[in-house]
């Protein structure tokens, strides 16, 4: 998978769907914001977990881009390892595979 394509593909697409879907686009905006900020779980452990509900439900376009904001926040490749595990725990065999498509991710965005 191209995944810098994908993401910039997605980007594009969530953009004019949001020039035409003002308020639900902002609502899930504000909601990503608010979800994600550091808390009493900093913004790297909530970027992780939504990385591993990402895996179990299958979601190509969110493995994509919640690695790249694990990236941003200083994840490791360990630690999305570690995160695969808990997802194969969760999704099984199909989790195993969109497990391993996050760590290609991973490896092809991390070089930059």
């Amino acid at each position: 998978m191209e995944w810098k394509k994908e993401i910039a593909t997605v980007k594009d697409n969530m953009g004019d769907y949001g020039a035409k879907q003002q308020a639900s686009a902002q609502g899930f905006g504000a909601l990503h914001q608010a979800a994600l900020a550091p808390g009493a779980l900093g913004t790297k452990q909530k970027e992780l977990i939504a990385l591993a509900i990402a895996i179990a439900k299958q979601c190509s376009y969110c493995i994509g881009f919640h690695v790249q904001a694990c990236i941003d926040a200083g994840a490791t490749r360990e630690e999305l390892e570690e995160t695969v595990n808990v997802s194969v725990l969760m999704g099984g065999g199909p989790a195993m595979m969109y497990g391993m498509k996050t760590l290609e991710c991973f490896d092809l965005l991390s070089k930059g």
